[in-house]
């Protein structure tokens, strides 16, 4: 899959489930779980043990999986990620280390790219990078969907994906707002639900916020142009 490939996937779906696990039969049940709810798409975060060899294990397992490597914050991590076969980079700052890692920001032959930013200045900074989408993280301590309908003014062309605080009660605002897509950890797959395989639960959790975002899509003024 092209990165144009992997960015068109992203902001068709609207959804970047995210997890923390250490144990690579956790990240297979989530990953196959979660594809069969919908949403082909798992970020697998970094700073938990084994996390590379876990990425390339999905990889190699789900092909049609989008597997990302999250929590990045330095270029050494961003590039391992990116040999071990993810095919998205995000992290919670604006940088993620990647001019001094060998890696081409606005490559097409690279991975995609989030730089996580909060003020205006931050996301402005990121999408002038080159990066593919901004994720404005930690959304909920700084006013939730309401800070990104504020972004969204000065900045209507830049692809913003909600992170923090996102759950069934606030999705559709975020979508409303004008979020591109929705960033979503425990409230999409609960770590319990890993650790219990509950697969219902996963499956029903990805049915309704897929759900969520096509219906608030569906409302919304704000109209998703390609990028």
């Amino acid at each position: 899959m092209t990165k144009s490939e992997v960015r068109a996937r992203i902001q068709e779906i609207g959804i970047i489930p995210a997890i923390h696990v250490s144990s690579n039969e956790d990240a297979q049940f989530a990953a196959r779980e979660i594809s069969a709810a919908g949403i082909p798409i798992l970020e697998l975060a970094t700073i938990e043990p084994g996390a590379m060899e876990i990425i390339a294990e999905l990889v190699r397992n789900y092909p049609d999986l989008i597997v990302g490597a999250g929590e990045l914050t330095d270029a050494q991590t961003a590039q391992r990620c990116w040999d071990a076969g993810a095919k998205f980079l995000t992290g919670p700052g604006l940088e993620l280390g990647l001019d001094s890692g060998g890696l081409e920001i606005s490559s097409e032959d690279g991975p995609v790219i989030i730089p996580g930013a909060l003020t205006p200045t931050e996301v402005l900074k990121a999408w002038k990078s080159g990066c593919d989408f901004v994720k404005v993280f930690p959304c909920a301590e700084v006013g939730g969907a309401r800070y990104i309908r504020a972004l969204k003014g000065p900045y209507p062309y830049i692809p913003l994906i909600a992170s923090g605080g996102v759950n069934q009660e606030t999705a559709a605002e975020f979508i409303a707002a004008g979020a591109t897509a929705l960033g979503i950890g425990g409230a999409l797959i609960p770590h319990e639900s890993i650790q219990l395989r509950q697969t219902q639960r996963i499956h029903e959790l990805g049915r309704r916020f897929v759900a969520i975002v096509k219906h608030s899509r569906s409302l919304s003024p704000h109209r998703e142009q390609k990028i």
